[in-house]
């Protein structure tokens, strides 16, 4: 209420309570707020600025003023004596405009403004009421939840969310270490609908992007491939008789491909698989059962055995420039592999990446398993570190 007062954007303008909580939260507002020195930034003891101009001071004695039809304050500014009062005095000040406010007893129709809310007494009623209320200005930046009920967490935050581009929900196990939704970090995004930012948080990366020129290119997937450094599906490969894994990252190029011999998946691989690893799903082991099942219609591989099978038909395991595989990326799984189907694998350079001031660098594999019908059968992205130059030198 106090630290982003001065940024409209961020900045606590109405707060809803249940109704048996209304008045412990104005009074541990009030309290709060008592302890906060208004006055000139310049002195370290002063923890709340001024208004920048007289202009403004209107503006905020006038928005005070409506507050009033509908609220009551229940803390006024601080007073006081001293330097520090002169001062606050010297400026004008609006020191009423911070004060906690709660609605008035009497049964009317909510007005614009600070009201109380909650499932019972006067004002809002329903959790419901309560996200209405908050939907009013049909778009905001950001909005808190405080609950540690699910229930009401599910249904606020689900009603908050077409009209705010940020929720920060906040409990008993989260709220201490919150920065509070006024403070943006790089990775979020809560730029309210139609709001600041085209709906994105302009911090980090997401600030630098929003200075960039992007441009969308349309082309043939070898030209992408060139305009963009990554092979793309469809552009060229290059088959050169030299297992790539041979090859050390300063020999190897984009669309460098091996295309593996087939393997037939026999049963008993997979039944060995399935108690090897423990993995005996149904569709693995028990074939009445496998056979019900609309997807597969009898004994499939395991997902992960198709794979692994793969590995061993792209990887040359002799020593070479090729020093870790350290991921996979995008894996799914396409079309089942029955008892006595054959896989192949198609792996090529999809990306190139020197790593500065190391003797290896990056290279992402595009692979794709195919079975004796062509269709694949999985698809992914093998990762590996790979030597700069082979064999390698000292110094």
């Amino acid at each position: 209420m106090t630290v982003k007062a001065g940024q409209k954007c961020t900045a606590i303008r109405r707060v809803l309570v249940p109704a048996p909580m209304a008045e412990p939260v104005i009074e541990a507002l009030a309290a709060r707020l008592a302890k906060v020195t208004v006055g000139d930034p310049r002195n370290p003891d002063v923890r709340m600025g001024a208004l920048a101009s007289l202009g403004q001071r209107a503006e905020v004695r006038k928005a005070v003023e409506a507050l009033r039809a509908a609220a009551e304050p229940r803390r006024r500014g601080p007073g006081g004596r001293g330097p520090a009062a002169r001062r606050r005095r010297r400026t004008r000040r609006v020191h009423d405009a911070a004060a906690a406010a709660r609605a008035s007893g009497r049964r009317r129709t909510p007005r614009r403004g600070a009201v109380r809310a909650g499932r019972h007494g006067p004002g809002v009623r329903r959790v419901g009421d309560a996200v209405e209320l908050a939907a009013r200005g049909r778009g905001s930046l950001a909005a808190s939840v405080v609950t540690h009920d699910p229930d009401v967490a599910r249904t606020v935050v689900r009603g908050l969310a077409p009209w705010h581009g940020r929720v920060l929900v906040l409990d008993r196990d989260d709220a201490k270490e919150s920065t509070g939704h006024g403070s943006p970090l790089p990775a979020l995004v809560h730029g309210g609908p139609g709001r600041a930012g085209g709906g994105e948080e302009l911090g980090g990366i997401r600030g630098v992007l929003g200075h960039m020129q992007r441009t969308a290119v349309q082309a043939s997937p070898d030209l992408l491939t060139a305009v963009t450094g990554t092979w793309t599906a469809g552009a060229a490969r290059t088959e050169t008789g030299a297992h790539p894994f041979r090859k050390p990252l300063a020999d190897l190029r984009i669309g460098d491909t091996i295309a593996s011999a087939p393997r037939t998946v026999p049963l008993d691989d997979i039944a060995h698989f399935a108690d090897f690893t423990g993995d005996t799903f149904y569709a693995h082991t028990d074939p009445e059962a496998a056979a019900r099942n609309p997807l597969f219609g009898g004994i499939v591989a395991h997902g992960y055995l198709v794979v692994s099978l793969a590995a061993g038909l792209f990887v040359d395991p002799a020593p070479g420039p090729v020093l870790a595989n350290f991921g996979v990326d995008g894996l799914r799984f396409l079309t089942p592999v029955k008892a006595g189907d054959s896989i192949a694998v198609t792996l090529t350079v999809k990306q190139i990446t020197p790593r500065a001031g190391a003797d290896y660098g990056e290279v992402r594999w595009d692979a794709v398993v195919t079975n004796q019908d062509g269709k694949p059968v999985a698809a992914y992205d093998v990762l590996t570190l790979v030597a700069k130059t082979w064999p390698q030198t000292s110094g």
